[in-house]
């Protein structure tokens, strides 16, 4: 029996940062539903209303930025589309590990090089994310 509790136990917590780790690389829509949302409910729309308009909004803002970006050619214009939706996503990504180091971390400093290298995985796979699933053009036949 507590074979089966530490199986148990390792899942869960791999189920865990498995969650974290996805909502963290997709801070920037969460952030606009969020919001949208707040402001649908203190406007009057109630709960199902809010949660409706937070949905959509976040929805949106996560298919316009992958259009957006698929959409453009300007290297430049690329580069800020992919920062806007990464910066978010590293900074929840610092404070998750962060947090999750608090548990048995015990030097500050190590807690701090842990965060910012979480940051930086998280940011990156976001920035990947975005652009892998950018369209690309029709291929180039030879001959």
């Amino acid at each position: 029996m507590p074979a089966l509790g530490l199986i148990l136990n390792a899942l869960g917590i791999g189920l865990l940062c498995w969650a974290m780790f996805a909502l963290a690389v997709h801070a920037l829509p969460f952030f606009v539903a969020l919001l949208c949302g707040m402001i649908a409910f203190h406007g009057g729309a109630g709960v199902i209303g809010a949660l409706l308009v937070g949905s959509v909004a976040g929805a949106l803002t996560l298919a316009a930025g992958e259009v957006a970006f698929a959409v453009t050619r300007s290297l430049a214009l690329r580069l800020v589309i992919a920062t806007i939706f990464a910066v978010p996503a590293a900074i929840a990504g610092y404070n998750v590990v962060f947090a999750l180091s608090q548990i048995g971390v015990p030097s500050l400093a190590w807690r701090e090089a842990f965060a910012c290298l979480g940051a930086f995985c998280i940011g990156g796979t976001t920035w990947t994310r975005l652009t892998v699933l950018a369209r690309r053009g029709p291929p180039v036949r030879a001959g």
